[in-house]
């Protein structure tokens, strides 16, 4: 089956921004509104689409990835903690450091799982090949689970719609892996490939999402594109963007029908910003499929 080819011209330009990178967008349906990171820039964006206005929260570490919390306000990972935030008192708490031996490890990508607990993946951000990240879950009861180790960038992480499947990327890894998911226990077991990419073309895999048929969305960084694999791993949509470091995706709008795909003009030459005036910015889609509501982090 030929894949279903989205070209540039089909996205839309939803926010003109500097992400650097952008990450991490979560869908509020109850604020109707999208977060996004800005981490280099330490700051935490809320985007209204009904209006076009972005809210900027600037925070005192860089913060990498974010969740929905079930009291109000984020569930998030800075640097190196897991932390708290609250916009409308615009007040920062901080947690636990689970790698305080790992100095050159940050956090990177995160996401909450339906019973309400907290995952999130770090790197090395010295040398991003470097196996020297980890997956971890914080419980809502505060407790820190290291659930793999040996990860070589942890970016992109998802669950299947019957919740028996979890999805896990490592960037340096060039791969996807599907584990079998127990959402009672949130234990993993039978790690396998779900999909790889070649390393010779140069893209590798950062942030994903998975939509309300089982497909995975998949971030190929560094080459301005965007995949859909269906369950068994196989691409049915490409979408091509106009920037060349998209970093991850997420579906919002009243219907969940959009994705939104967050980009980075990291590391970027003033050519090359010159040649990419959008990179940084926030993009949006009408693929004719619709995602998953996110859950909130119970803690």
């Amino acid at each position: 089956m030929t894949p279903h080819a989205f070209s540039s011209r089909d996205l839309d330009c939803a926010l003109r921004a500097a992400g650097n990178p952008g990450e991490s967008p979560l869908w509020s349906a109850h604020e109707q509104a999208l977060y996004w990171v800005d981490i280099l820039g330490q700051a935490i964006h809320r985007f209204h689409p009904a209006t076009g206005s972005d809210e900027t929260f600037p925070l005192p570490d860089e913060v990498t990835a974010l969740g929905l919390r079930q009291q109000g306000g984020l569930v998030l990972t800075l640097r190196h903690q897991f932390a708290f935030y609250d916009p409308a008192r615009r007040e920062l708490t901080r947690g636990a450091a689970p790698e305080p031996g790992e100095p050159q490890n940050r956090f990177n990508d995160g996401k909450v799982d339906r019973q309400g607990r907290f995952w999130a993946g770090t790197m090395n951000d010295q040398q991003w090949a470097a196996p020297t990240g980890a997956l971890y879950r914080l419980d809502p009861d505060g407790r820190i689970t290291r659930l793999q180790g040996d990860v070589a960038c942890a970016n992109g992480l998802g669950w299947s719609p019957d919740n028996r499947t979890f999805y896990f990327g490592e960037s340096f890894r060039y791969a996807i892996f599907a584990y079998d998911f127990d959402p009672d226990t949130g234990h993993l077991a039978n790690r396998r490939l779900f999909a790889a990419i070649d390393r010779a073309g140069g893209a590798f895999p950062d942030g994903l999402t998975v939509d309300a048929d089982g497909g995975v969305w998949s971030v190929h960084n560094a080459v301005g594109r965007v995949v859909r694999y269906d369950p068994r791993g196989q691409i049915t949509h490409t979408v091509a963007l106009p920037v060349p470091q998209p970093t991850s995706v997420m579906f919002g709008g009243a219907h969940l029908d959009t994705l939104y795909i967050t980009t980075s003009r990291q590391n970027m030459s003033p050519d090359q910003r010159a040649r990419y005036p959008l990179s940084g910015s926030l993009f949006a889609l009408r693929p004719g499929l619709r995602g998953l509501p996110e859950p909130a982090f119970t803690g």
